[in-house]
């Protein structure tokens, strides 16, 4: 059975009248792990989702310093997915293919492929707005 949502542990750490600010610690698969300070293959990172407020989730309802879950559709993960590695990499190869084909030397092979990335994830910048009415996130107040 496919998992219905998606769901990351989290901290309130700000409310305004418009989003609320949870802070999320991502870790790797091997964080947990005892010998991690001598492997060096750890990563932890703190990201910071904004949730826009609604009528289920209002700004009266949750405090700065708050636990809470932060809960999202796996469909959306999978989009994101697509958007930082899969299209890029169709994109990498592509252009790749192409100076190929077209007999560039490796230099500008090379280069050209990392500009035409470099292009990609500028209009993915550009469009940083209209795409983040897609990733929609709501939070609930985790069980005591």
């Amino acid at each position: 059975m496919a998992k219905e949502r998606i769901e990351h542990d989290g901290t309130v750490v700000a409310v305004d009248k418009d989003y609320i600010s949870v802070e999320l610690l991502s870790k790797s698969a091997c964080a947990a792990c005892h010998a991690k300070g001598v492997c060096g293959a750890s990563d932890e990172a703190v990201k910071v989702v904004e949730v826009a407020q609604d009528i289920t989730t209002l700004s009266e309802d949750y405090q700065v310093g708050e636990k809470v879950n932060v809960v999202m559709s796996p469909s959306m993960g999978l989009q994101a997915i697509w958007l930082a590695y899969v299209i890029p990499l169709i994109v990498l190869l592509a252009s790749i293919l192409v100076f190929h084909l077209c007999k560039a030397g490796e230099l500008v092979m090379g280069l050209g492929t990392l500009g035409i990335v470099a292009v990609y994830y500028f209009g993915v910048w550009l469009f940083r707005n209209k795409i983040s009415r897609i990733f929609i996130f709501s939070i609930e107040k985790q069980a005591k």
